[in-house]
């Protein structure tokens, strides 16, 4: 899920070199978004742009950070963009079949803030960002990703870097929003948002992951399901036994039957006769469609 702040760069970032930082907000927490911001600016703005008082996020109160994020929206020198990432993405990504880890998501929703800048005619000479890994071997990944392009990629860069100080007030900013005005997608009864830090390790966090777990659809959307921090909460959750297809044996096709259906199911046509034979005839489905001799129809458009 993205939120971006500008489709067209400002006119003085198509034409003169530009410095970008980046940082995110809401790496450790169990609950709600992580973000990825960005803020970028001409490299002779960079003298000023010491001045304007950005510091590490997180040595910040939320009314300084909110003030200092309103000052650099209203900056016609400055430009800034985020990528949202929902909880739901997050887990999905780190739980399916081909995993997809914590760095690497966050290796990409940097890079991707750099390609939308790029997009937009940005005409980027440095980026500035916070490590996460090695930090030489993501420099190497991002030049060649970006080749032509000056990376710096340092440990604590938010307090080293002002450009990267401005972007991590942009992350955070947009992460508090974000979760201030969180609406559930659930409708159960007492829900509320007084989940403490959203950090795993906070008593007030871990009462909130008791007080709203579901003993068979597990934790409501605001939740990263795959941190380590939710399986305990579902020791003694509701054992689901899914039904199996069940498919006649095929002594010539050496298990090739059961593939096409699986296949089928996801929308692959290669082995169109077979699979096309398996449905109709109703062998190889699932006993729940079977016993109530339900078929499968195709919608063509």
């Amino acid at each position: 899920m993205a939120a971006v702040a500008a489709t067209v760069a400002p006119e003085w970032a198509t034409k003169e070199p530009c410095l970008m930082g980046i940082d995110e907000a809401g790496r450790g927490p169990v609950l709600g978004p992580m973000v990825y911001g960005c803020m970028y600016c001409a490299r002779s703005y960079q003298d000023t742009l010491s001045t304007l008082k950005f510091a590490d996020s997180k040595t910040l109160k939320e009314e300084q950070r909110e003030e200092l994020f309103e000052s650099l929206k209203g900056n016609s020198s400055i430009g800034w963009e985020v990528d949202v990432i929902c909880p739901k993405e997050l887990s999905a990504k780190m739980l399916k079949r081909s995993k997809v880890n914590l760095n690497e998501i966050s290796h990409n929703s940097a890079m991707g803030l750099v390609k939308r800048a790029l997009d937009m005619g940005v005409l980027l000479a440095e980026v500035y960002i916070d490590t996460v890994g090695d930090a030489e071997k993501y420099r190497i990944k991002l030049t060649e990703k970006f080749p032509g392009i000056k990376f710096v990629v340092a440990k604590k860069a938010d307090s080293l870097f002002p450009v990267v100080s401005g972007a991590s007030i942009v992350a955070k900013v947009t992460r508090d929003r974000a979760l201030r005005n969180w609406v559930f997608d659930e409708t159960a009864q007492n829900m509320h948002m007084n989940t403490g830090s959203g950090y795993p390790g906070d008593p007030a966090t871990k009462q909130w992951l008791e007080d709203h777990k579901h003993p068979i659809f597990g934790f409501p959307s605001l939740v990263r399901f795959s941190w380590g921090t939710c399986t305990p909460f579902f020791n003694d959750a509701v054992e689901v036994t899914w039904e199996s297809d069940e498919l006649e044996e095929d002594a010539g096709s050496n298990g090739s039957v059961k593939r096409q259906v699986k296949l089928s199911s996801l929308g692959f046509t290669g082995f169109k006769r077979k699979s096309e034979e398996i449905d109709s005839s109703g062998k190889g489905r699932c006993k729940f469609f079977q016993a109530r001799k339900l078929e499968l129809v195709r919608k063509f458009q």
